[in-house]
């Protein structure tokens, strides 16, 4: 017996399927005993198959995680794969092991593992146990699985005593400044009604981010990224301007991962 935990993986995407296994394998404490894009495939292995720990992707197509996990008769130790912040809280309330954003990051990976290797030997965690664990991961699995919300594609502007429609996606930006805040284009800045805070759940995380306590950014704008001291970074966007904007500190990380950095 090598001591080693036996893992399986399931991820839709192959280039993020192949990057784990590299990893775990790496790390010299797990086998993968298998891995699959399909999670059709996956509920045939784990139906006769009992690894030490699933890596399962929440957010697939035709099924996802949570809807996985809840066709399984026995419930597999699971660390949650995702992309999306959002998911991060649902993983936790299945009580997984613990969860990985994506790109997933070595000192991540250990702090999982770490986890992981003091539960081994023991019995199965006990929310496995609990009859409502069933019930709640099918009420996620149909969360995910719903329609998503629709973002508005046009913001109302004032200009001067006139109020006039501005197309969400020419926007690079918003910013505050003097107490009101800002929508920046190519062409000029417009004055809008909402706080920052109240735009960044208004329009759509995938595309806009908050880069800092009084910037809330396009992604589809950003041309470029540069590291600065402390932890800092700068965006430059793709405007004729070139506009650079910092990133502070403790939102790099977050701008990083919605750029697939």
């Amino acid at each position: 017996m090598s001591g080693k935990l036996r893992a399986y993986l399931v991820d839709d995407e192959l280039p993020a399927l192949k990057r784990l296994s590299r990893m775990l394998a790496d790390t010299g404490r797990v086998d993968v005993v298998g891995s699959t894009t399909n999670p059709e495939q996956a509920l045939r292995f784990l139906a006769t198959e009992e690894p030490d720990v699933l890596f399962l992707d929440i957010q697939m197509p035709v099924l996802n995680g949570f809807d996985l996990l809840s066709r399984l008769d026995r419930q597999p130790v699971v660390i949650f794969v995702t992309a999306y912040d959002q998911y991060a809280l649902q993983a936790f309330q299945v009580n997984s092991i613990d969860y990985l954003l994506k790109p997933v990051e070595p000192e991540q990976l250990e702090r999982a593992l770490t986890k992981l290797a003091l539960l081994r030997g023991g019995q199965q965690p006990p929310f496995q146990e609990r009859p409502e664990f069933r019930a709640l991961i099918q009420e996620l699995s149909r969360a995910i699985s719903s329609p998503q919300p629709k973002f508005p594609e046009r913001m109302p502007v004032r200009i001067g005593e006139r109020t006039q429609f501005l197309d969400i996606a020419r926007i690079t930006h918003f910013f505050s400044e003097d107490r009101l805040t800002y929508a920046a284009t190519e062409a000029r800045k417009y004055c809008v009604d909402w706080p920052i805070a109240e735009l960044e759940q208004k329009l759509d995380p995938a595309v806009f981010v908050r880069i800092h306590r009084a910037v809330l950014l396009n992604l589809h704008w950003v041309e470029e990224l540069t590291p600065l001291f402390a932890g800092r970074l700068v965006v430059r966007l793709k405007d004729q301007k070139r506009t650079e904007l910092t990133v502070a500190r403790d939102r790099a990380r977050s701008l990083k991962t919605h750029l697939g950095l």
